[in-house]
């Protein structure tokens, strides 16, 4: 059996990492997800998207301590936002979420990748640094689609408790993307 620093050097070689394929499994879940709330198994798109949830947390734990590289710094969130996006526009689109709460998020995520990619275009130098607020609005779309799921899937009743989460992230989702729009006008030399 390897020592650690054997793992560490197999783990960080090249772009084929450990962390690198567990996030590629997640970002290969996608299509997967959207499939099963499509064909209403909330209940096994549930499960798929806990497992994806651990899968994020063991691939950050793994480029913390064998090392991570610029692909896995880019697969990491193009994988977490393209589940997350997938799954409010399915739930939307099989009427388990309100149509408007999956717009408001696509929209806010349009913006900053819109954002960012014309300040760059305009030669801006861009960084890249999620706000606290933009942390705390995906902690809340993550408990949103993990309770939509949940609810939906095994039929269970919470008064209320999906409005109050839909609300919550409204009203994140805006202060994150009014942030990101602040910040960018501050700090832009247009």
């Amino acid at each position: 059996m390897p020592d650690g620093s054997q793992f560490e050097r197999d783990a960080s070689y090249g772009l084929i990492t450990l962390p690198n394929v567990v996030t590629f499994g997640r970002l290969c879940a996608v299509p997967l997800a959207f499939y099963l709330v499509l064909e209403h198994r909330l209940d096994i798109a549930f499960f798929l998207f806990v497992g994806a949830g651990i899968s994020d947390a063991v691939d950050g734990w793994l480029a913390r301590h064998y090392g991570g590289n610029a692909l896995g710094a880019i697969l990491d969130p193009l994988a977490d936002k393209a589940l997350l996006v997938t799954m409010y526009v399915t739930l939307a689109a099989v009427e388990v979420l309100p149509d408007w709460i999956a717009i408001l998020v696509v929209f806010r995520d349009v913006v900053i990748v819109g954002g960012v990619i014309l300040l760059g275009v305009l030669g801006q130098k861009v960084s890249i640094k999620p706000l606290w607020v933009s942390k705390l609005n995906t902690a809340m779309q993550i408990v949103l689609v993990a309770a939509a799921l949940l609810m939906s899937g095994f039929a269970l009743r919470v008064p209320h408790a999906i409005a109050i989460l839909v609300w919550s992230v409204a009203a994140t989702t805006l202060a994150s993307g009014t942030a990101y729009v602040l910040r960018a006008a501050r700090t832009s030399r247009i």
